[in-house]
């Protein structure tokens, strides 16, 4: 049974120029006036490719991510979906991907009106998995593109946004949504795909207009942070620099 308005009284909602949208826990984007299901940098197949350079992940990521659509779409009963850039994680990914797999993405580009939003690690969308491409996406005021620009009204993904939140016990990571009311940052959905902190300086340029929100994913609940909790990423160690003043420091 397709999910209802008074289902989501309670849950999280976001405005983006005007249009009201949903988040969801799973890292997807509900438009309920458009039924539009939005998804992001889902990069099908990663697993495989790191295993073609020899670090071997388990070869699970595309199925694990597909059944996270599968039941988003069983939920929603979109009329269409966008996903929204590098659905695959690289050129050479729909070759690699199994028969069953290939035939789960063509039951879900055949039940609804399928969107391959371009990404930079996307190839033209295989012509046999359905769907239809599109570079950029404008439906109302709303614009959906893969890399973030910084203009009004666009919905983008690329960055992967994470927020480490500092809690009273420790400081957690989640995926999350990035916002100021004009534009949005998506997480990505891939079950193996990494996060970019929302501190981090990229973002910068993509809120000109600045007074970003964070509303970061749990597993039940997306929850919105207050700035003063989110902290940086522990940087890596300089082991360059450290050696230079270990010597200098046995020198002097």
């Amino acid at each position: 049974m397709p999910v209802t308005a008074q289902a989501l009284s309670t849950e999280t909602r976001l405005h983006v120029r005007g249009e009201l949208f949903t988040p969801l826990p799973e890292g997807a984007l509900w438009w309920p006036e458009a039924r539009t299901l939005i998804v992001s940098d889902l990069h099908l197949e990663k697993g495989s490719s790191f295993a073609t350079r020899g670090q071997m992940l388990p070869p699970y990521d595309t199925s694990a991510t597909l059944a996270v659509v599968e039941a988003l779409v069983e939920r929603f009963a979109p009329d269409r979906v966008i996903s929204l850039g590098d659905s695959f994680h690289d050129r050479k990914a729909e070759a690699r991907m199994d028969d069953g797999d290939c035939e789960r993405v063509r039951a879900l580009t055949a039940m609804t009106d399928w969107i391959w939003v371009e990404g930079n690690h996307d190839p033209d969308p295989p012509e046999h998995l359905g769907g239809r491409p599109s570079k950029v996406l404008r439906m109302k005021d709303i614009i959906f593109r893969h890399e973030p620009t910084g203009e009004s009204g666009e919905i983008s993904g690329h960055l992967h946004p994470c927020a480490k939140v500092l809690s009273r016990v420790r400081a957690l990571r989640r995926r999350c949504f990035v916002t100021d009311g004009e534009r949005l940052i998506m997480p990505a959905l891939g079950a193996f795909t990494g996060g970019l902190n929302v501190l981090d300086e990229a973002y910068a340029p993509c809120f000109p207009d600045g007074g970003m929100m964070v509303f970061a994913m749990s597993r039940e609940a997306v929850i919105p942070v207050s700035s003063k909790r989110l902290i940086p990423d522990r940087r890596r160690p300089d082991l360059g620099q450290w050696r230079l003043n270990t010597e200098k420091h046995r020198k002097g």
